[in-house]
């Protein structure tokens, strides 16, 4: 029973996540009127689905769902830390002359020299990949 528990919770925790990502990004954009760059409409890409698969895993209390939203935020956070690379690496910064209208090197916020929108990213990929582990594995249990 404390197993089942651990489940919902983490399904719970990860659906807040992602909510809360695919709002901010969308305050980025829609209220601050920052231009996504092509890498972070990737991000999206990635982050809004797992939004609605999460929530409705989190309402079933169905764990299998872990498995399909577990590629999607793996692959997502991979893409922020490149993103993030391009940003902060000036080598890597080469490479984002094929962003399009903004470049995806630049940087519309940069808390306290290190916190981005990409590092923002990284950050809800990551902790939303380690919950859905934890909720595979507390499943199986």
């Amino acid at each position: 029973m404390k197993d089942n528990k651990a489940v919902e919770y983490g399904l719970f925790a990860a659906w807040a996540i992602a909510f809360t990502a695919t709002l901010g990004s969308l305050y980025f954009s829609e209220i601050r009127m920052f231009i996504p760059c092509e890498l972070c409409w990737i991000q999206r890409i990635f982050m809004y689905p797992l939004a609605i698969t999460l929530a409705i895993a989190a309402v079933k209390k169905d764990a299998k769902q872990a498995v399909y939203a577990l590629p999607l935020s793996v692959i997502g956070a991979l893409i922020s830390l490149y993103h993030y690379l391009v940003q902060k690496v000036p080598a890597m910064a080469q490479t984002s002359d094929f962003c399009g209208v903004v470049p995806c090197n630049y940087q519309y916020i940069n808390v306290f020299g290190f916190i981005t929108i990409p590092f923002l990213a990284f950050i809800a990929f990551a902790a939303i990949s380690v919950l859905l582990i934890v909720v595979l594995a507390k499943s199986k249990e």
